[in-house]
């Protein structure tokens, strides 16, 4: 059985590009009929930021792509959390030292600074492995008495032990084969001095234990793959089948996206609010929206139809179709999918998972609302548009678009306002527009003045929705108002 994870640090919000790396996570899963685990990376202590890891359960839900295994549902596999897993990696760390595969390391930061900024100005770069560990303070330059006194006395880090002048092969789904020699690679830090494990062993450890058959994540950790493809090596592991997914690009496509490109441009970069940032939840985008735009950047369909459903996704979900380069962000085009999403619910389940935007007209109208919402929808581009959009609705407007001002100032406003007056009095709403023709004929009027003063005066500019069905909602009393109003104001 498939087994994917997602495996996020608890450092601050989650960025899209991790919900993107999440969704994909998800999407194979449910391709493959397989679990989607959610695993906290949380050994770094000191950047840990309380509330985090409830904003990615929070975020994950809101997008309705919650894990079937994580900290809180439990699982055979937990636990879930890296800090609850140190007996697990003290046993694992053992194994590596008992197999010669790894070394205790005591050099001080400061022998460690000065050595890097000698190798820095003498060789233009600085490694710490087989060309020259053994100059260093480690288990492989002391006694086995002085290493085991220096375990006593102090914290120490373990390093994996990187045999030198050997190709490394390992594989991407993406990009195919990588090949790296031994000697570009570090004797990468293993084991802290605070005992927690590196990002390196911990997720290694982890992977194989929660039989993790396909690791997706972002592009950041290829340069990290040799390493890892050594350390399964080392344990005599299988290893699972990697992808590393294309960076999110801001709009330039000059870098990667991040808060603050949004922050510059006006734009949201989390899903849902993380303190006062606000997120696409509150910007007014669907869920289901956000995660069609965001699976997008980078993945290219075999389809034609751009709009899918998370179950569309499910099914057209391959790893063929991921690409390799960067993929640039567009708002705009998030928007336009979010509109055409909004467009396909019907006006009742809008109602239904947005009360709020709709409780001003719902006291108002009741029954009458899902009729304004249908009339509306197909103008909203976020849900947040939906106050403004049926505010005409509530409130008469208070001022008018100076456009549409000068558009029907080249009609005699009092003239043709008395007219279409004179119309609604007497004709049921279905009639108007017959009765409009009808008396522009007597009086020598065309059509379009009749329909742009009362579009103007209901809704206070020249745009909006059907004008015959908006005056069957608001009623004659409240037409005849805002025409009298529209008129006084031109006189």
């Amino acid at each position: 059985m498939e087994r994917v994870r997602f495996a996020p640090s608890p450092t601050g919000p989650l960025h899209i590009g991790g919900l993107r790396t999440a969704l994909f996570n998800y999407l194979y899963a449910r391709k493959h009929k397989g679990v989607f685990v959610l695993r906290v990376e949380d050994t770094d202590l000191n950047r840990k930021v309380e509330n985090s890891e409830a904003y990615i359960h929070e975020s994950l839900a809101w997008c309705n792509i919650s894990p079937d295994e994580d900290p809180i549902k439990g699982g055979e596999y937990g636990p879930y959390r890296q800090s609850e897993r140190g007996d697990i990696y003290q046993k694992y760390i053992k194994v590596l030292l008992d197999k010669g595969k790894a070394y205790y390391a005591f050099d001080s930061g400061e022998a460690l600074a000065a050595a890097r900024e000698k190798d820095e100005k003498e060789k233009g770069g600085f490694k710490y492995n087989a060309q020259n560990r053994m100059r260093f303070d480690n288990s492989l330059t002391n006694t086995d008495k002085e290493t085991a006194e220096k375990i006593l006395e102090s914290n120490t880090v373990v390093r994996l032990k990187v045999a030198p002048g050997v190709d490394v092969m390992a594989s991407d789904l993406v990009r195919g084969s990588v090949r790296v020699n031994n000697n570009e690679l570090e004797d990468k830090i293993l084991m802290k001095k605070d005992g927690m494990p590196t990002y390196h062993f911990a997720n290694v450890v982890d992977d194989y234990l929660m039989k993790i058959t396909t690791v997706i994540r972002g592009e950041e950790w290829l340069p990290s793959l040799p390493i890892h493809q050594l350390l399964y090596e080392a344990f005599g592991w299988d290893s699972p089948k990697f992808m590393h997914l294309p960076l999110i690009l801001n709009p330039s496509g000059k870098g990667k996206l991040s808060k603050r490109d949004g922050d510059k441009n006006g734009y949201p970069v989390f899903p849902i609010q993380w303190k006062e940032t606000l997120g696409y939840r509150e910007a007014g985008f669907l869920p289901e929206a956000h995660l069609n735009y965001i699976a997008q950047l980078g993945w290219s369909p075999k389809r034609e139809e751009e709009l899918m459903s998370l179950s569309d996704m499910e099914n057209e979900f391959d790893v063929s179709n991921v690409q390799k380069g960067g993929a640039r962000f567009d708002l705009e085009k998030a928007r336009w999918i979010n509109q055409q999403h909004l467009t396909k619910l019907s006006a009742v389940q809008i109602i239904e998972r947005y009360p709020d935007q709709v409780a001003a007209l719902n006291a108002i109208y009741g029954e009458k609302t899902a009729a304004i919402v249908e009339l509306v929808k197909e103008r909203l581009v976020l849900v947040n548009d939906l106050k403004t959009t049926t505010e005409i609705f509530i409130k008469d407007p208070i001022e008018y678009d100076p456009k549409s001002m000068k558009r029907i100032s080249k009609f005699d406003v009092k003239q043709v306002g008395e007219l279409i007056k004179a119309c609604i009095e007497i004709h049921e709403i279905i009639d108007l527009k017959d009765a409009f023709v009808q008396k522009g004929e007597e009086h020598g009027i065309g059509l379009g003045a009749f329909m742009q003063l009362t579009r103007v005066a209901i809704v206070g500019s020249l745009s909006g929705p059907d004008l015959f069905e908006m005056l069957k909602i608001l009623g004659k009393s409240v037409t005849l108002k805002r025409l009298d109003r529209l008129i006084n104001i031109t006189l």
